[in-house]
């Protein structure tokens, strides 16, 4: 995929298919939007490109960092992804001109696909009916996207945000339609696991929005490798005051690299349970030892 950052490097490209939108998160009903945008340009012999924004227009934290987002977009088969800064002069562009110099002088956009409730321009005015009403002046066809649900709950980013931090990882699976996880770089910590006998990685999240704080089973991607370990997010309250800062930590099994300054992606199984203050360290090993068997058992369960 072809990956072109800002409005001026923008090329034309053969009967372009764009999918518009942010896309954060990348979830069932975005990756429907941008499968159906390959599919169409395949059948045109056009171009499928990926319109999105950085950083998120209206100030959400994010699901996925843009390099996560990126490879997730590239995944689905996209041929290429402008990637437009959201900057404050940006942000004051009307919807009008976002069309007409962007969509149409600088894309020449034959096809364009939206979701329902996207909004773009100044003050989040334009719409679906102002693009149709584009598309007919200017010959490309619009296709606006249903929103979709799972049982009686729309899928949204906002919903998996909220199930992500209280640490309900099924129900974000769900609407998701994968796993949820983290892209992060190994950093060095003060080895106090490794002190307990559980070395971990511990890392630092290119993303805003991570689970709850607890112990997780979890699959960790290296070099698109897998491998099983378990993951713990919190404040270390055993050998920690209330504002010590969130840690991310992850023991992989059977593992024994040096990987300080890599890249990991941990994608997460199931929650074991809550994180808890030990009135000793012995007494926290002896949980982990607990906490690990658990999620061998489940991760033999899982495909």
């Amino acid at each position: 995929m072809k990956i072109i950052f800002g409005v001026k490097n923008i090329v034309k490209f053969p009967r372009p298919v764009v999918a518009l939108g942010v896309f954060d998160g990348l979830h069932r009903g975005h990756r429907n939007i941008l499968r159906s945008a390959v599919r169409q340009a395949q059948l045109v012999g056009g171009t499928s490109i990926v319109l999105t924004f950085f950083p998120h227009p209206q100030k959400q934290a994010s699901l996925y960092s843009l390099e996560h987002r990126l490879r997730l977009i590239s995944e689905l088969g996209i041929d290429v992804c402008i990637v437009i800064n959201f900057s404050r002069s940006f942000a004051k562009k009307s919807a009008r001109d976002f069309i007409n110099q962007i969509l149409v002088q600088k894309i020449a956009a034959r096809f364009i696909y939206i979701g329902k409730n996207f909004r773009f321009g100044r003050g989040a005015q334009g719409e679906s009916k102002l693009l149709a009403v584009a598309a007919k002046n200017n010959n490309f066809v619009l296709k606006v996207f249903k929103v979709i649900k799972v049982g009686a709950r729309v899928i949204s980013s906002t919903a998996i945000r909220e199930f992500v931090k209280k640490g309900k990882i099924n129900q974000a699976q769900g609407l998701l339609g994968r796993r949820v996880s983290i892209l992060g770089t190994v950093i060095k910590g003060n080895r106090l696991a490794r002190v307990l006998g559980f070395p971990t990685a511990n890392i630092n999240p290119h993303h805003e929005v991570v689970p709850a704080p607890g112990i997780y089973a979890v699959k960790v991607i290296f070099r698109a490798k897998e491998y099983c370990g378990i993951c713990y997010i919190g404040r270390r309250p055993t050998v920690s005051g209330k504002n010590e800062k969130i840690h991310i930590e992850v023991h992989i099994f059977n593992f024994h690299k040096n990987i300080y300054g890599k890249l990991l992606e941990i994608q997460f199984i199931k929650l074991i349970r809550p994180d808890h203050k030990f009135a000793t360290l012995s007494a926290l090993s002896a949980q982990i030892q607990k906490d690990i068997i658990s999620c061998r058992k489940i991760q033999r369960l899982t495909i």
